[in-house]
């Protein structure tokens, strides 16, 4: 079969990356969420009996998901706003159902110049036109009051953005976060708001969606991260219900709707969410805390801002001028898996994750240990 020369097969850095050196990893200590639970772990902490999908009838769902669900969704991050949610494959596909019938050819659309692929290709894809802004005119917010004005032009279509940041934990403080909506609502842009990790705050309080505080907001949460459930393959988007009945148009010709087997188990996952990501919590945190202790103990050969948010950060790498072959080199001497920069535009760095199993993550560090200082990468 031959390709569309027009149109060339590339797939993003960071999902090829994981295709081709996921299966080779004896440890991995590059991920962006927590680690998954086992099934009979999920029905222990949800109270999820063996027999509750007895009597599930496999038929067809609904394309905005079922209501139970987005009921389940809406009562822990907008009350009272079901009509607002739409349950996805994962929030990957919330992204593309509504960044691809939200933008339209010339829209400025503006964005962190470090950002999760999938947040940048569909702006791309679409014909608009990207602002790129540096995180750090985000961040400046919290002290400077005309930072946001400076940084989101009078004629922008749609803010895209994502707090905690993936890959390097920055987030906003409250301060920045409301002079980022009050700009956005000065323009009367739509704010494109992913939350994947939001559970995960570390030095200030969890972000609430801004969807009730400003209307005109797209909003992304998943099961994947903070819930340590991403083969449920469970996300959604909470979105004005205009946006999400126009967006049916691509869904009808493509997933259709969810299993409403998996549908159950996500309701009962939500519902007891306190449950599911308290521990994980708990355990990214300690995690973190021996990254702190290590980056210290590394200094010279490694630099960091140590992530606010989330569960990793990027690690960066002095003298490294190929973080994809020091990533490979690691990866065949000791078996131990990062994520390099170029996944995310940055050469000179790693993403590292510290959401994971202790034992995986601190056996991880010592192989990285030994790597760097054996001149690894350089």
């Amino acid at each position: 079969m031959e390709l569309n020369a027009a149109r060339p097969a590339e797939p993003p850095v960071l999902e090829e990356w994981y295709r081709r050196r996921l299966g080779q990893a004896q440890r991995d200590i590059s991920s962006s969420g927590v680690h998954p639970y086992t099934y009979a772990e999920l029905r222990r902490l949800t109270g999820l009996a063996a027999t509750d999908l007895d009597g599930v009838l496999v038929d067809d769902s609904t394309s905005q998901g079922s209501p139970e669900l987005r009921r389940a969704i809406a009562d822990r991050y907008l009350p009272g706003q079901a009509d607002r949610v739409m349950v996805t494959h994962g929030s990957s596909e919330a992204i593309a159902l509504t960044l691809e019938t939200l933008l339209e050819p010339g829209d400025r659309v503006v964005l962190p110049d470090m950002l999760y692929h999938s947040l940048a290709h569909y702006p791309r894809a679409a014909g608009c036109v990207p602002h790129p802004v540096s995180l750090g005119a985000f961040t400046a917010a919290d002290t400077d009051p005309r930072a946001m004005e400076r940084a989101i032009p009078p004629d922008t279509r749609a803010v895209i953005v994502n707090f905690p940041h993936n890959p390097t934990g920055v987030t906003l403080t409250p301060t920045a976060y409301r002079r980022l909506i009050d700009r956005v609502a000065e323009i009367d842009a739509v704010l494109v708001w992913d939350a994947a990790t939001a559970e995960m705050a570390w030095y200030g309080p969890v972000l609430p969606d801004p969807g009730p505080r400003y209307p005109r907001t797209v909003s992304y949460g998943t099961f994947s991260k903070a819930f340590g459930l991403p083969g449920l393959r469970v996300g959604w988007c909470a979105a004005p219900p205009e946006l999400i009945e126009r967006s049916f148009t691509v869904r009808d010709r493509t997933t259709l709707f969810l299993s409403p087997l998996v549908e159950t188990i996500a309701t009962a996952a939500m519902r007891s969410a306190d449950a599911l990501i308290g521990p994980r919590r708990t355990e990214a945190r300690a995690n973190l805390t021996v990254l702190e202790k290590w980056v210290a103990e590394h200094e010279g050969l490694v630099a960091w801002t140590p992530p606010s948010g989330g569960v990793c950060c990027l690690l960066e790498l002095p003298g490294v001028p190929d973080s994809e072959r020091f990533c490979t080199e690691l990866l065949e001497r000791y078996g131990t898996l990062l994520v390099p920069g170029t996944a995310f535009g940055v050469e000179g760095a790693v993403r590292l994750g510290f959401g994971g199993d202790e034992k995986d993550f601190t056996d991880g560090l010592e192989t990285l240990s030994a790597f760097l200082r054996d001149g690894g990468g350089r």
